[in-house]
Formats: C-alpha cells, structure tokens, sequence
C-alpha cells in the first residue's frame, strides 16, 4: 500500500511539472494567437499584449501590460490595462453554468479632442467595430461577472483647460450571462462609483440587460456630489456658453432602453455659478442666435414619446448669470450678480403642466431685479406669463452697451425697468416701461478729450432728457404697450421671450427716442 501510494504521488506530480512546463512554454504562442484574434475582430483600433499568464489547474489566464491603440490617432494610446484576469466562474459551474468572471485592475483610459472627432467622424457605428468578439477572443467562456477596481478616465481638449478626470472608478456587474429576460426587465446588478475631478463624487446603482438589444439597457440611481462645473468650459465654449465656476449636486433615476429613455430628478442645485453666453456673429443679434440654438435641442426633444425628463426643482444659488456681445464695437456685457433662481416642474413633456421660474438678483451688480415666469405647455402655440421688474440700476454700468447702440455714454443716472405679458394662443398683451432718473450725459472734465461734435451731440441728448422729465421726480419714463397677434403662432416661447428681450426690454434702456427710431429704422 505505501509503494502504491508513493507511485501515485509520484505520478501526480510528474503530471502537475508537466502541466506546469507545458503552460510556462505555451504562454508565448498563446499571446500571440490571442492578440491575432483580437485585432482580427477589432475594427479602427489595434491591442498590444505585453504578457500572458495561463494557469491550467484553475483554467485562468492573466493579460499583463495591454494597450488599446486608435489607429486614426495612436498617441496617446486609449487604454492601459496592467492587469486582465478571466477565469471560470466556479460558482455557476456548481448549477450547471459554463461562464466566467473577468477582474480589471487599475485601468487607465484616456481620449483627447483628436481622438473623439475620429470617433465620431468613422462611417463604422460603434456597435459594429467588433468590441464583444475581441473580448471572446480572450476567453472562450462568456462574461457573467465583470468587476473594475480603481479604474481611470480622462479626456483632455485642446488648450490649456485642465483635463476632465474620473478616478477611482469601481464597476461591478453580476449575472450578465444567466438570465435572458423580457424587454423592461432588468436581471443583472450593477455598481457604479467614482471621484469626479478634485472633489465631486458620482453613484449609479440599479440593474441592466446586458443581452438587450440593440444595445445595452439599464435602470439605475444616480447620485452626483460637488461635481465642478468649469472642467466643462472646453465643452460649452464651443457652444457659446463659457461657464467660469459652479458646483453642482443632484440625485435621481435612469432608465435606459431601447424605446424608453427617462430621467428624473428631484432637485437639482447649483452653487456659485458665473456663466456668460458670448455672441460672436456680428450679422444676428445676440438673443436670436441664441434662440435658434436652443431652440433646435428643445425642437428635437419636446415631447418625444422615446425620450421624458422631469426635474421637481432647480436651484441656482448665488448666481452669476451674463450675456456678452463680442461681435459689437465696443464690447459690452449685461448681466445679473446674486442671482436666485428656481425653476419647478421642468419637463419636456406637455402633460406635465405648468412650469414656473422665479429669480431675483442685482442688475448689472446694483438694480434690485425680481422675474416671475410661469409656462403652460397647452395647445399648439405658447401660453405663457411673465414679470420683470428692475429698479434703480447704476446707468454708468450700461455705458458699454450705450457706447455701442448711441455712441455716448453717461455720468450720471438710475435706471428702472417694469413689465408684465402674457402669451395666449397665438395673442401677445402687456407692456414695457422703463424709467430714468438723474441722467447726467455729458461731463466736461471727463469728456475734455473728446471731439467737438461728439460734445454736442451728448450735450443734445442731455437737453432731450431735461426736456422729458417729469420735473417733481426727476424722472424720464416712458410706456410702450406690447398687444396683437403673433406673426407665426406656431412660434417657439423660447424665441417669443427672446424676441421681447431684443425688441422690447433690450431696446427700452437706451436714452434719446430719436436716435432709438432711427436704430428701428435701420432694422426693417
């Protein structure tokens, strides 16, 4: 018995050297023959194994030192994986299951502007650039647990803007394999968390079909803390939207598939924010630019059956909220400081009712400035109300803009704004009143440089303003009614608001009615 037993030791561990030599000599070739197989399947991109590792006792391999390289743009190289590992998943074996488990450790993947411009430039659509044959080449059983642990993402623009950074990133996913469920359900369970940039945190939690067609679909939460939003201003700048701070926190639900793509928030706030739109086209004015652009995303989603967002509330606090007109000469920038803002019920779903947005702020950092919005998504043309009131806003701060539409500026002066209008089926009624007080046009010691016919001219507009004042307040005020029907009732309320704001309030600020006809008339 003891010789039997030691010629089976010894047979045993003659069988674990061979194995153990086998695998030590089949590593190479079996690198090879893997990365083969995986840039066979791969389409624009090439991947690069530094190492492989099989182990034959557990039926497990290791990929080492892996790059993933876009072949339109290969530097930098769009992946870094220093460790792969696949294996069989022992537990699903036990209930007759043959699949595996893949761990991830410490990737690092990085995209720049060159690259993602090829991405989406490539006539091939990504579902077709053959990711899930190369992870098959990989291993012959299919995914059923995937887990990434302390994984990086980073996108860099073009400039000098500060990269846009996810660290210690882990994803976890179970139950990828074993169940096929029916369309809406969601069988997998799926973890999500990570650092965004220096100090915002983001969460998903929830389920997926990962065996969905055409694509993936999922139903998580999402929670989202002190997320900085001037990491996006390489983004929005070239939108026109240049964000300089903000910090931003939110929490809600997703829902992703294939005819349903919801999300839903509670709230949404935004601390801090300093945001500009920067006109730039010196043809349009500066809200009809902006109206077209908005208006094309609110067109495209407005209630699609496919696509619901719903936000209870959004909260911006301590806002700073500013347009900038580069295109005219001089520039100027109109803006409101210790904005409050906070819009309830915001859908792009009509069924959703009445939307209201309230704000109060300083005017150009002085005018106490209060707005009341309300929205009502009925019927085929806007119903909507609004009220503005700006009061005793510092004149001198709006010299750029009156530099620029009357070729003056002022010394002197407060200026006040009051209106109300409402929006019913295709009729718009109510009015616009500004009012100055104290206007102060010329000043010889600040103008002694001027010419003598630009002297004049301010001391002109100073006489027409004494001559329009009501003498007991110091007041010149004016009221223009606003009523008739809308030329285009099928008009956006986006592009109604922003018209008002160009033809209506934007106009009504600036002193001296003759030269405001002759600006009108050069419109038409």
């Amino acid at each position: 018995m003891k010789k039997a037993f030691v010629w089976v030791v010894a047979i045993l561990g003659l069988l674990v050297v061979l194995v153990v030599g086998v695998a030590f000599f089949i590593d190479e070739p079996l690198r090879r023959r893997t990365e083969d197989r995986i840039n066979g399947a791969l389409k624009g991109y090439t991947v690069r194994i530094g190492k492989l590792d099989f182990h034959p006792i557990g039926f497990s391999l290791d990929l080492e030192d892996a790059v993933i390289i876009q072949d339109a743009q290969p530097e930098p190289p769009i992946a870094q994986i220093p460790n792969l590992t696949a294996s069989v998943n022992w537990k699903a074996l036990l209930f007759g299951r043959v699949v595996a488990n893949f761990e991830i450790n410490n990737p690092k993947f990085f995209i720049n502007l060159k690259q993602s411009r090829s991405e989406l430039e490539d006539e091939v659509p990504v579902e077709e650039r053959g990711w899930q044959a190369a992870v098959a080449a990989i291993y012959p059983l299919k995914i059923n647990e995937l887990v990434v642990t302390e994984g990086e993402l980073t996108y860099e623009d073009q400039g000098s803007y500060r990269p846009l950074e996810l660290k210690d990133v882990n994803f976890s996913a179970y139950n990828i394999r074993n169940v096929r469920a029916q369309e809406g359900e969601y069988p997998s369970e799926v973890y999500v968390d990570g650092r965004v940039f220096e100090s915002g945190r983001i969460k998903l939690e929830g389920h997926a079909d990962f065996l969905a067609e055409p694509h993936v679909a999922f139903k998580t939460s999402l929670r989202a803390e002190q997320i900085e939003l001037d990491y996006f201003r390489p983004i929005t700048e070239r939108y026109n939207f240049s964000v300089r701070r903000g910090v931003l926190s939110t929490s809600g639900n997703i829902e992703y598939a294939k005819n349903k793509r919801i999300l839903t928030m509670p709230k949404l706030e935004i601390h801090n924010l300093a945001a500009d739109y920067m006109h730039t086209k010196p043809a349009t004015s500066p809200t009809k630019e902006l109206s077209k652009k908005t208006e094309r995303v609110i067109r495209e989603h407005s209630n699609e059956p496919t696509l619901e967002v719903d936000v209870d509330q959004v909260n911006i606090i301590d806002g700073e909220l500013g347009i900038v007109n580069k295109a005219s000469n001089p520039q100027y920038r109109l803006f409101a400081t210790g904005a409050q803002v906070k819009i309830q019920n915001l859908s792009n779903q009509a069924k959703e009712g009445t939307a209201t947005i309230t704000a109060i702020g300083r005017f150009m950092n002085s005018g106490k400035s209060r707005f009341l919005g309300r929205l009502r998504p009925k019927g085929k043309s806007p119903n909507f109300d609004l009220q503005l009131a700006i009061e005793q806003a510092d004149l001198q701060a709006l010299n750029p803009l009156l530099r620029s539409y009357l070729g003056v500026d002022v010394v002197a002066g407060q200026f006040s704004l009051f209106s109300e209008i409402a929006v019913r089926d295709g009729s718009i009624n109510g009015y616009v009143k500004p009012l100055f007080k104290e206007v102060d046009v010329y000043d010889p010691k600040q103008d002694r440089k001027k010419g003598l016919f630009a002297k004049l001219y301010e001391g002109i507009l100073g006489g027409l303003a004494w001559v329009l004042e009501n003498r007991p307040r110091e007041e010149v005020a004016t009221t223009t009614k606003i009523s008739g029907k809308l030329s285009n009732p099928e008009t956006s309320t986006l592009e109604i608001f922003l018209g008002l704001v160009q033809n209506a309030f934007f106009r009504a600020i600036l002193p001296g009615l003759e030269r405001e006809i002759e600006i009108g008339q050069k419109k038409k």
